[in-house]
């Protein structure tokens, strides 16, 4: 079998695996072809890639010579009908919402893998890019709200005298929330979390910041640790507790996401408008909508002294750990698929590889994804 990696687009510095990653693939017996530049913007040459047992190509080869693409983005709609039959390709693409382009991968017979679908269960935890992402932007997101901050983070005694610390509201503490949570509280902010999900309370307070609580949520276990969607009574006793805890923030950052819906509102334009001036809010939700009403994505608005950065493409500010951290979830998700000859050989009993491939032999077999056809 030949795989190829595919070089990302200008928007993301990205590579979906590296050098390293491409010696595993050697030992398992598997060709590989690399795009040339491909991992560049990672600060890995081609050079390194050759060292590592594969060749460089053309675009046009990766297309035209692999049995398997390997990528971190989606493919545009010109370089989808470049796919041929019974060719594979593992990236990300969000079929729950694509679903226009899950029925072409079906007519087209193509094997296609969408990583974001990996299931959230103990075994798989190698393979979960989301979490990996979150991670990067997470960190990220608050190492850019203290660049657009007009004080310090951490309190400060000083013979001019003291400095207080600066407040910081996470909204969602999932994998980016407590990433921030830990790298703010390292950073010496005070710092304040709110989430529906109780059970995450403990890890909150076990890195330094309080929880924010909110009676009467509802918490669905089947929901693979994501948030879900809760009643409007609920809805608003949260929405009066965040604004009153946004009005004392310096920072808030925002990472609440529900898996194929619309991100949910948290920062509406009132509680902006009573926000402190010179506050900024980073909202990692900004590709779904965004949780602050005012949020444009890849764009900084300023409304009322306030800062709004959407920015859902974090990890590729950090591209050479971010592709680290990416090209081992796929190498490790890879080896459940390759056989010992080298092959692609898929087991449909591994819930694994059953919730990540989303169509193959013009059948759809991720089973959500079913429902949504």
């Amino acid at each position: 079998m030949i795989i190829g990696i595919l070089k990302e687009p200008d928007y993301d510095k990205r590579v979906s695996l590296l050098p390293e990653n491409v010696k595993t693939l050697i030992d398992l017996k598997v060709n590989v072809i690399v795009e040339k530049g491909a991992g560049e913007n990672a600060f890995y040459s081609d050079q390194t890639y050759i060292n590592s047992g594969a060749r460089i190509v053309t675009r046009m080869n990766i297309f035209s010579d692999s049995d398997l693409i390997v990528c971190v983005n989606s493919l545009t709609e010109d370089e989808n009908a470049k796919l041929k039959a019974k060719q594979a390709l593992l990236t990300a693409f969000s079929p729950l919402v694509n679903v226009e382009l899950v029925k072409r991968y079906l007519s087209s017979d193509i094997t296609s893998f969408s990583m974001d679908m990996v299931p959230r269960i103990s075994r798989a935890q190698s393979m979960d890019i989301l979490s990996s992402m979150a991670t990067v932007a997470g960190y990220k997101a608050v190492l850019t709200a203290a660049n657009h901050l007009p004080s310090f983070f951490p309190m400060f005694m000083t013979a001019a005298g003291t400095i207080s610390p600066s407040r910081v509201l996470i909204l969602g503490a999932g994998v980016a929330g407590l990433q921030a949570i830990a790298t703010a509280r390292k950073l010496g902010a005070v710092v304040e979390a709110f989430d529906v999900r109780s059970a995450v309370k403990e890890e909150v307070q076990s890195l330094g910041g309080k929880f924010i609580e909110v009676e009467g949520a509802k918490d669905d276990a089947s929901a693979g640790g994501y948030a879900v969607e809760q009643s409007e009574e609920y809805k608003q006793k949260q929405q009066q507790l965040i604004q009153d805890h946004a009005k004392k923030a310096n920072v808030v950052i925002t990472t609440a996401q529900i898996p194929g819906r619309k991100a949910p509102i948290l920062i509406s334009k009132d509680t902006v408008e009573n926000m402190l001036p010179g506050s900024v809010i980073i909202d990692l939700a900004a590709s779904t909508g965004g949780n602050c009403e005012l949020t444009e994505n890849n764009k900084i608005v300023e409304v009322n002294h306030v800062k709004i950065i959407g920015n859902s493409n974090f990890p590729s500010e950090l591209p050479s750990d971010a592709s680290k951290m990416y090209g081992n979830n796929i190498i490790n998700f890879l080896k459940l698929i390759i056989d010992d000859e080298g092959n692609l050989k898929l087991d449909f009993n591994d819930e694994i590889v059953a919730g990540t491939c989303i169509t193959h032999h013009k059948e759809v077999i991720n089973e959500r994804v079913k429902s949504k056809l």
